[in-house]
């Protein structure tokens, strides 16, 4: 009898390993409150192709992607430049989310996988300590595992029993809140950064982009604090004086979202459940990019599924994803979001003087969500003579100096507590352990 696979939300990872249980003979449904045309937001994503090898799925036609022009970083007063010059086996791609979510659905659904648009997942249906199933606006639906793939906002995990120690929600400053829309593009002299990326832009704890593109002006601005819609034309009138190429006509997009910024979730996995992409804070803390990421779990967790003997889909028998997920990701993205909370740390006269004395160099700024860079970017920040000149370059400014060793300290906990995971799981050294882990990522 085929073990019924339940996929609560269309996530891209929650897609991803559908397809690779659907082609093993598993019956799989995704659930998904938007209708099919209205999978993804209206704006362009930018990340590692190597995802699609990830579900075994070859990389599109080339004309429905482009490689991500190099970012430019500026801090708050705009006096110093830092341009990323990324290595070309780590260029990302950039992508209409539209056309990723076409082309993985119809890979989806050519490998088995059905799908219930426009029917919304509204939280877990549990017997004694196990998932069972899903509640959906059209009523229950049973099966022998539930993958939430919801998002970080995930209505399966938030309501969960707290006894399983699988966090509720995101917690302050461990959400981004983000605004994008793509405007027509003026007629100016030449751009000299196609891809700005300012940092505390006047003030403002967060990030404005503004990238040129063939056709229009992307721009996007984030906040750790939601912001209201006065606030983004504000700062919109602020980076037309700064950039000429952006006009005032909307093209497309217009749009707020949010985006987890923060280490991955602490336990992913319950007896009948596990917890992929944007619910369990799969993204890249710094820049908030989550596909590929998503995408390779994918791979993980169906190959554990697969491989669950037992086919009891336990806790237990699913801690295996969790171990692989860590060793192969998640050791990487925890010390990055060490790296996050310094940000939001900063006073931006801090972020400038930061920026001015060299602390950060271009190098520091040539990341991309390719895992081994990112390994790469935080082993540089620890290493005794790198952090040595940096600590050195910071002499005159103690308080700095203080929050970028508070920094190391975290680095330094995120990484060893991630090499103590419980081997097994067992529920009060798994508790035990999530609290500690938690406790590395204080603000």
């Amino acid at each position: 009898m085929k073990k019924k696979i339940i996929v609560a939300g269309g996530g891209h990872g929650g897609i991803g390993c559908a397809a690779l249980l659907a082609k093993k003979g598993f019956d799989v449904t995704v659930y998904d409150k938007n209708k099919r045309e209205d999978m993804g937001y209206d704006w362009t994503d930018i990340f590692d192709k190597k995802a699609f090898a990830a579900i075994g799925m070859d990389v599109p036609d080339k004309e429905l992607w482009c490689l991500k022009n190099d970012m430019t970083f500026y801090g708050p007063n705009m006096t110093v430049a830092l341009k990323q010059d990324t290595p070309e086996d780590q260029l990302e791609i950039q992508m209409e989310r539209k056309v990723i979510y076409d082309c993985i659905i119809k890979y989806a659904e050519d490998c088995g996988v059905k799908f219930e648009f426009g029917n919304a997942v509204e939280g877990p249906v549990m017997l004694g300590n196990r998932v069972v199933g899903v509640l959906t606006e059209k009523g229950e639906v049973l099966g022998d595992l539930v993958i939430d793939s919801c998002g970080m906002n995930s209505p399966v995990r938030a309501k969960l029993p707290s006894y399983l120690g699988i966090q509720a929600d995101a917690q302050p400053f461990e959400r981004f809140y983000v605004w994008r829309g793509f405007y027509e593009k003026l007629e100016c002299d030449s751009v000299p950064d196609k891809f700005k990326l300012m940092l505390f832009h006047k003030g403002k704890l967060g990030i404005s982009w503004v990238a040129e593109e063939e056709d229009y002006t992307d721009v996007l601005i984030g906040r750790f604090v939601e912001p209201d819609m006065e606030e983004i034309e504000k700062t919109l009138a602020l980076l037309r004086e700064e950039n000429p190429h952006l006009g005032e006509k909307l093209v497309r997009g217009g749009a707020f979202a949010q985006i987890p910024v923060r280490q991955p979730l602490a336990v992913l996995v319950a007896d009948g459940y596990a917890a992929i992409g944007d619910c369990a804070f799969m993204t890249v803390p710094i820049i908030g990019s989550g596909i590929a990421n998503s995408m390779k779990a994918a791979k993980i967790l169906a190959d554990v599924i697969i491989n669950d003997k037992t086919q009891s889909y336990s806790a237990a028998s699913l801690w295996k994803y969790q171990k692989e997920y860590w060793a192969q990701i998640g050791n990487s993205m925890a010390p990055m979001a060490a790296v996050k909370l310094l940000l939001t740390r900063l006073e931006p006269q801090e972020l400038d003087y930061i920026f001015e004395r060299g602390i950060l160099n271009a190098d520091d700024m040539t990341i991309s969500a390719d895992t081994t860079s990112l390994f790469d970017m935080v082993k540089d920040m620890v290493e005794p003579e790198p952090l040595k000149a940096k600590i050195t370059g910071l002499a005159g400014n103690p308080k700095v100096l203080r929050k970028i060793l508070r920094m190391v300290k975290d680095i330094a906990a995120a990484t060893v507590i991630t090499t103590v995971m419980p081997k097994t799981y067992e529920v009060n050294k798994v508790r035990k352990w999530a609290e500690k882990y938690n406790a590395c990522f204080k603000r």
